[in-house]
Order: C-alpha cells, then sequence, then structure tokens
C-alpha cells in the first residue's frame, strides 16, 4: 500500500512539471527543488496565511504592476497544495515533524596528534573578532529640507535649402531651475514655513526677426514664501509673500522696442490668513492652499520711458500701483505612476473691482533618471491689462519639450 502510495505521489509530481507552463517554472529552481524535498509537517495550516493578499486575493499596499506576483504565487501555491493534501491523506509518507527534527552537527577541527598517533576532534570556536557589531552611527536630522531640480529642455529641427516643402531651421531651449528650501516637520510639527525660488528661460531661433537672431519667449523669476503656525489638524496660520518678474530684456519682432525688462513688470503681494497643508503617507500626493483674506498687491514698472505702465496695468505715468484685497493660492502634486508627474498651481488676486489670475499645468513623462518630456500650460486673466481683439482679458501659453533634467535632496 505505501509503494502504491508513493507511485501516485510521483504521478503527481510528473503531472505538475508537465503541466505547469514552462516559463513559470523556469522563474525559480527552487520551487521544483522544493517540490522533491522530502516532506515535513511543520503546522496545522489554513487558506489565505499571507499577510499580504486580502479576502480577495489581490495585494495590499504595492504601488506597482504586481502580475509576476501573482503567478509566482500560484506557482508556489499548486506546489504547497500538492504536498500540504499528500501529507494529510498519507500521514505515513512524512518522514519528519519539524519539532523533532535532530539537531544541526556542530562544526568541528580535527588535528592530528603524531606522538600519540591520535586524532583530536574539538568544536571550533568562532572568531569573535571578525564578527564585530556594526557601528550605530547617529542619523542626523536636518531642520531644513532642500530640494534642488533643473532641467533642459528643447526642441530643434533642420530643413536643407532644397526642402520639396519649404520651411526654415529652428531651435528652441528652455531652461528650468527650482530651489525648495522648507522647514522640517518631523522636527517642528506645529510649524509651516516652505520657500521656492524658481526660474525659467525660454530662448528660440528668430528667422522672422531682421534686428536679432533670437528671442526669448520665456522669462520668469518667481519666489515664493509661506510662514505658519498650526491651528487644528492641517490647518495653519499663515502669513504668504510672492515676488516674481523678469530679468533680461525682450523686444518687439523687427525693432528696438523694448516690450519688458527686469522690474518691467514685478509684482509683490503679502497676505495674512490660512493654509491647509496636506501630504499622503507615501509623499504620492500633496496639496496645499492658501487663503487670505487680507492681501496687498503692488505692480511695478521700472522704465516708463520705454515702455507703456498701461501694458502691466499701471497708470500712465506712474512707476508702481498699490492694492489692498483678497488672495488664493492651490497647489497640487500627484505623482501618478513611478514615471508620470503631475504639477498644478492656481493663484488669484482681487481689489474687488478687477481680477487677477494664474492656472499653471506641467505633466511630466520620465525616460529615466534624466531624461523626460514635459508638456506646460499657462493660463492667465488680467482685467488691468488692455482688452484684446482675439483674446479679451484672457493670455495663453503652451510648450511642449524633451530634454535632461537633474534633481537631489536633502532628507
Amino acid at each position: 500500500m505505501k509503494r502504491f502510495v508513493e507511485t501516485i505521489y510521483s504521478i503527481l509530481l510528473l503531472a505538475i512539471v508537465l503541466f505547469v507552463p514552462q516559463h513559470a517554472l523556469a522563474q525559480s529552481d527552487s520551487t521544483s527543488q522544493y517540490l522533491l524535498m522530502p516532506l515535513v509537517f511543520d503546522k496545522q495550516q489554513s487558506p489565505q496565511t499571507s499577510f499580504l493578499y486580502d479576502a480577495s486575493g489581490s495585494t495590499q499596499g504595492l504601488k506597482l504592476n504586481d502580475g509576476w506576483l501573482n503567478k509566482a504565487r500560484q506557482q508556489w501555491g499548486r506546489v504547497h497544495d500538492t504536498r500540504y493534501r499528500l501529507m494529510i491523506d498519507s500521514p505515513e509518507l512524512v518522514r519528519f515533524n519539524e519539532d523533532l527534527l535532530p539537531k544541526p552537527p556542530k562544526e568541528v577541527v580535527v588535528e592530528a596528534d603524531p606522538s600519540k598517533t591520535e586524532l583530536q576532534v574539538e568544536t571550533k570556536n568562532i572568531d569573535s573578532e571578525k564578527f564585530k557589531p556594526v557601528d550605530r552611527r547617529e542619523v542626523k536630522m536636518h531642520n531644513w529640507l532642500h530640494t534642488f531640480a533643473s532641467s533642459l529642455h528643447g526642441t530643434q529641427a533642420y530643413i536643407s535649402s532644397n526642402w520639396y516643402q519649404g520651411g526654415e531651421n529652428n531651435l528652441n531651449l528652455l531652461g528650468d531651475v527650482q530651489w525648495d528650501c522648507n522647514l522640517n516637520q518631523n522636527l517642528h510639527p506645529k510649524w509651516l514655513f516652505n520657500n521656492t525660488l524658481h526660474y525659467r528661460l525660454g530662448i528660440a531661433t528668430a528667422k522672422g526677426d531682421s534686428l536679432r537672431s533670437y528671442s526669448i519667449n520665456e522669462d520668469n523669476f518667481e519666489f515664493n514664501s509661506q510662514l505658519g503656525y498650526k491651528a487644528v489638524k492641517n490647518w495653519y496660520y499663515s502669513a504668504t509673500l510672492l515676488f516674481k518678474t523678469q530679468l533680461l530684456n525682450s523686444y518687439v519682432t523687427n525693432t528696438r522696442d523694448l516690450a519688458a525688462s527686469f522690474l518691467s513688470s514685478g509684482e509683490l503681494n503679502v497676505g495674512l490668513g490660512m493654509t491647509y497643508n496636506y501630504k499622503d503617507k507615501d509623499g504620492y500626493k500633496v496639496f496645499t492652499l492658501s487663503i487670505a483674506p487680507l492681501s496687498y498687491n503692488i505692480k511695478i514698472c521700472r522704465d516708463i520711458v520705454k515702455l507703456d505702465p498701461t501694458k502691466f496695468g499701471i497708470d500712465a505715468g506712474h512707476h508702481t500701483k498699490h492694492n489692498f484685497g483678497s488672495s488664493v493660492e492651490a497647489k497640487f502634486e500627484w505623482k501618478i505612476t513611478p514615471s508620470i508627474t503631475w504639477k498644478t498651481r492656481f493663484y488669484a488676486f482681487t481689489d474687488y473691482k478687477y481680477v487677477q489670475g494664474d492656472w499653471e499645468n506641467t505633466l511630466s513623462f520620465a525616460v529615466n533618471s534624466f531624461l523626460n518630456t514635459q508638456i506646460f500650460t499657462h493660463l492667465r486673466y488680467d482685467k488691468s491689462r488692455p482688452w484684446a481683439e482675439d483674446w479679451k482679458y484672457w493670455q495663453f501659453k503652451e510648450i511642449l519639450s524633451f530634454g535632461i533634467t537633474y534633481k537631489f535632496a536633502t532628507k
């Protein structure tokens, strides 16, 4: 009878090897080795004992494609169930019980003693000098967390002079640098202090400009700061500051007329109110909302001789315009997948006579750690500027780019 059961067991093992897909068996040699090992009873088991799976059999907490894990689990499950079913049906085939297994033999050293014509067998002593404990280094917590990110994106086209469809060579470059310096909330849980320095510069070849070989299509220097003290849960009493301008001169095509320059225009906004700050435990979603019922805004035009200040919402003949009102700013960053990230920012200010707002979106597709593609859109509404025939008070910009990126951070 025992030989008959052993024969049936061998047939079952052969069937598993034949009918289980070969690519599944090739995934792990240890699976087949475990299948042919002697039966060892360790404990009474029940279905779904793995902590990685819920009642439906799906993985918990794994933010990735777990198809390979499910296949491996099914493979091991078939082998394990076959062995365990055999132990229950034919306990006489179980050669060992885990609790009754003999202790492993000790490592010994054999030395010959010629004077006594004997072999001396002694237990080998472990040299403790070779197994020194790892030095425990104190983990240094930083009061300030720094994040630096830079990128250089561009598009380029070369067209020969005899190309049948015509066209012109062009080159567009977009540089982006951002530095974040934030107070570590793990050390200072009651305080919120975030600072961001951001600069974007875009340069494009200007074949249609007879005076210049290139033009500046993006020039934005921005400093953003939030200081808050915790009120309740994720809400903080806060003060916000926003300053932005452009750094270089830009000109109207085919003229020497200045279109914009440093502090022409410039804008400063300071507000008092409340800030809501949320970050999920995995860091995939970060949301910040700042509401400032009391807000001060100043617009600046440094050069009113070469530039018309009314283009920037400033009265003619004046360098500045002051307004009191309310402002709101919302930021959301979502790491959709390990290679896709979406960032959006909405900002609006009103003095209850006019409204000014910006909505920026950046969608990044990472090829690897250093290459990515970005889609950037910027929708702006400013009722303080002159009315335009096509867009009225609206303005819009869109940039699609591919290039290199570099980022590092302190924790």
